[in-house]
């Protein structure tokens, strides 16, 4: 029984990076669903991609390899054993889309800070509502008038 148990904790303990990866994920979700704050939200996006971006990059780790770094004279020896450098290629395009991607939203919420004087969610849908109502009302008034 405590064999069995030592080796459940030696597996959660060697995929430890895994659980923190779920846990980072989970905390940027939850941030981007529960929080009203455009900004919040943003913020939650750049965690839960900082999570992805840090499993790609634990997945591509490969235990004794090197770096993918052909000789100068080409003599390649078959028994050398390379990291694969895919994963870590296209998370550093990955970044460059994410860096992008937040300053996108962080723009776009200046302007509707500017427009609506709020980043917050529920008071911008309801000053939408009031101002489609009162534009549904001005329409109604101009149809009912007496050509």
């Amino acid at each position: 029984m405590v064999a069995a148990l030592e080796q459940d904790w030696t597996f959660v303990i060697g995929h430890l990076n895994y659980w923190l990866f779920i846990v980072l994920m989970m905390t940027g979700l939850y941030i981007v669903v529960a929080k009203g704050n455009l900004v919040k939200k943003i913020v939650g996006l750049n965690i839960f991609q900082t999570a992805v971006f840090m499993l790609y990059i634990s997945v591509g780790k490969v235990d004794g390899g090197t770096a993918p770094i052909f000789p100068v004279d080409m003599n390649i020896d078959p028994d050398v054993l390379y990291s694969n450098p895919l994963p870590h290629v296209l998370i550093l395009t990955a970044i460059v889309v994410g860096v992008a991607t937040t300053s996108l939203g962080l723009a776009l919420a200046v302007r509707i800070r500017e427009e609506y004087g709020t980043i917050e969610e529920d008071s911008i849908q309801r000053i939408d509502r009031e101002t489609c109502l009162q534009d549904a009302n001005l329409h109604s008034e101009v149809a009912s008038e007496p050509r």
